[in-house]
């Protein structure tokens, strides 16, 4: 089939290109012949008038051109084999799928390592690869790089279906042997002292609790800025400084360091934690199971 002059089975000899980097591997992986994947070569270069890939060493390296045509050429087949493949029943006790999540070090201690522990039972050759904040989260979702992201609801776009998890809300955490910090914190105190807090990836984007610090007009004096939640309990021991925390990871921790946990000196709203997934796999069944799968651990997260 052409569309405009272009053959777009060579699509998909562009697309194994992409992925192979190899001309004898990117013939294998669609069944050409490597003199059928040279013809194929020529005549898109032929199209766009650009070599598209050159030789280095054993490996083909993309053009300015090519590397612009890669994530919408990756874009269209993906949406083209989830619109036209049927979708077969997810058999979850024998499927390899590796789910990709962008996800905080927060929820992945209090709340999906126990996800984690269901799927090992149910379904034990899945595995997860559990990835950082990224600055452009929405573009990980459009392109299908990600299965699934699990932030605050404020943080995610309308663009993709979502559901929303459990609710959470803000503490403050003290060291338990600092003697200037009673059972309560005046607002007053709040500010007085140095703070550690979190900021993610190259934008340094504020976590949750600064996002609505700043939301209501209080700029605190923050002494340390980690990249991770997990860091604070261990910036605050041993010091003065004080951490405005998520109640469920203050809990966790305070189990085992020598942490104080008291109410915020201001009224901070509670917020929902929530699950949002590419539009394109609303219809997978790998995907719907995970979801259901997720949903089933939030209910009881909410119930605990």
């Amino acid at each position: 089939m052409r569309f405009e002059g272009l053959d777009l089975n060579l699509l998909v000899a562009l697309d194994a290109l992409y992925r192979e980097r190899n001309l004898t591997a990117a013939a294998r992986s669609i069944h050409l012949s490597q003199p059928a994947m040279s013809a194929a070569v020529a005549r898109l270069r032929l199209y766009f008038q650009d070599d598209l890939f050159v030789m280095h060493g054993r490996e083909l390296v993309l053009t300015p051109l090519s590397l612009s045509l890669l994530e919408p050429v990756q874009d269209i087949l993906r949406r083209v084999k989830l619109t036209l493949n049927p979708q077969a029943a997810f058999d979850a006790a024998n499927s390899k799928r590796t789910f990709r999540i962008i996800i905080s070090d927060f929820l992945s201690i209090v709340f999906f390592s126990k996800v984690v522990r269901q799927v090992e039972m149910l379904a034990p050759q899945v595995s997860f690869e559990l990835l950082p904040f990224d600055d452009d989260p929405d573009q990980l979702l459009r392109k299908g790089s990600v299965d699934f992201l699990l932030f605050p609801d404020v943080y995610l776009g309308d663009e993709h279906p979502k559901t929303a998890l459990f609710e959470e809300q803000l503490v403050c955490v003290a060291c338990a042997s600092n003697k200037e910090v009673g059972e309560q914190m005046s607002f007053a105190d709040y500010m007085r002292w140095g703070h550690v807090a979190v900021r993610f990836g190259r934008s340094r984007k504020p976590s949750i609790e600064e996002w609505l610090l700043l939301k209501y007009g209080v700029n605190r004096r923050i002494e340390v800025a980690a990249q991770s939640f997990s860091v604070l309990p261990s910036l605050i021991v041993g010091t003065r400084r004080i951490a405005t925390m998520h109640r469920r990871l203050a809990e966790h921790y305070a189990q085992f360091m020598p942490l104080r946990i008291l109410p915020l000196p201001l009224p901070l709203p509670d917020f929902t934690e929530s699950l949002q997934w590419p539009s394109l796999a609303d219809r997978d069944p790998a995907s719907i199971w995970m979801r259901n799968l997720i949903r089933s651990e939030a209910e009881r997260e909410r119930h605990s």
